[in-house]
């Protein structure tokens, strides 16, 4: 067999239905005061069509233009913001520091800007809400609080956020890597990418690797005092990051990691992801589950990838029971062979004709 001839990208390429087009105006929002929280918004697609708010993954992954062209720009009106410390939003961590950016920086802050932005966008009845991995989850406590505002739930790559799930991408074998790096020890994603996984491994210490969240947290809290100090910590930004990323995809893009090995993306994904888990997602156990009653009458759409390892289809699979145990059942639910990101084939794909196929909004 010819080598050149193995599939070498699991991402949707140039298979797009929509063409990427420029947005329509853009803006920023001030929604809060010490720090001065301002976010970044643009707006895609028909200016007076059914109004689409996009809530992307991390916390901290920021919003790129390529997240439009799920929508028919005929029909959607998309709203595509930055959430609070990344992205073109400000302050950011990267350039502000942790201990500006994370100040009033919580689920419950992130719940009210989309409030505040689809004020300050004229947008007053029901919009569709779509978001993948974290974006998941804000998507869902959103709709949880505000169900009114809701037409409809888009969910790709569900992310539940419990310590099992988190432990399942960060802790995996960890504790044992150094006397046994090939041992599965325990469940994680680090059996499909052992690599990159001794990579984001070995910038702990073994005698520090019982609980590598709270390992790294302690090198981002730590105030940098010398070159020497920024250089450690941005390093550990890049390997939380790059570690992400690379399993993200089905087929790992290893020779680029695009903007999951870029420092100043790095240094606001790492340590607002290590922020929020590190604080239990700023939400009481079990809140999403518990509280599917209040969205049992919404249409919830979820495309999950069958071999998704930063957010696994057991995920899925628990939200999915917590609402037959309300007596709903998804709209659709759409398990591809893809992974984790929004951008593999059979994902795009599948959320671009889900939203083609959504009722209007009345």
């Amino acid at each position: 067999m010819d080598l050149s001839e193995l599939q070498t990208a699991s991402t949707i390429g140039d298979a797009w239905k929509y063409p990427q087009r420029a947005a329509n105006r853009s803006g920023f929002l001030q929604v809060d005061h010490q720090p001065d929280h301002t976010l970044s918004w643009e707006e895609y697609g028909n200016p007076a069509g059914e109004p689409v708010m996009v809530l992307h993954g991390g916390p901290g992954g920021a919003c790129a233009p390529v997240m439009s062209r799920f929508f028919d720009p005929a029909r959607y009106r998309v709203i595509l913001f930055d959430q609070r410390g990344c992205g073109k939003s400000t302050p950011t961590v990267a350039l502000a520091g942790p201990e500006v950016a994370l100040v009033r920086n919580t689920t419950d802050h992130l719940v009210d800007d989309i409030n505040a932005l689809r004020d300050a966008l004229g947008i007053a009845g029901p919009m569709h809400v779509f978001g993948g991995s974290w974006g998941s989850t804000l998507a869902l406590v959103y709709a949880i609080r505000h169900p009114h505002n809701v037409a409809s739930l888009v969910l790709r790559g569900i992310f539940i956020g419990a310590r099992q799930d988190l432990d399942y991408m960060y802790q995996g074998n960890a504790a044992t890597f150094a006397d046994a790096p090939f041992e599965l020890t325990a469940p994680g994603s680090y059996i499909a990418y052992p690599d990159a996984w001794k990579a984001f491994v070995e910038i702990i210490p073994a005698r520090e690797r019982s609980d590598m969240m709270a390992a790294y947290k302690a090198i981002f809290d730590a105030a940098p005092t010398d070159d020497e100090d920024r250089a450690r910590q941005l390093h550990a930004a890049l390997a939380w990051s790059v570690w992400e990323g690379t399993i993200s995809n089905m087929i790992p893009q290893a020779s680029d990691p695009g903007k999951f090995g870029d420092a100043e993306f790095a240094l606001s994904f790492a340590q607002i992801e290590a922020h929020f888990f590190a604080n239990h997602l700023f939400l009481e156990p079990d809140y999403i589950l518990g509280n599917v009653d209040r969205i049992a009458h919404l249409p919830i759409h979820i495309v999950h990838g069958r071999f998704d390892q930063v957010c696994p289809l057991t995920q899925a699979s628990r939200l999915v029971d917590a609402l037959a145990g309300v007596g709903a059942t998804p709209a659709r639910y759409v398990i591809t062979n893809a992974g984790h990101s929004a951008m593999e084939h059979q994902t795009a794909l599948a959320l671009t004709a889900i939203m083609d196929s959504l009722a209007p909004i009345r």
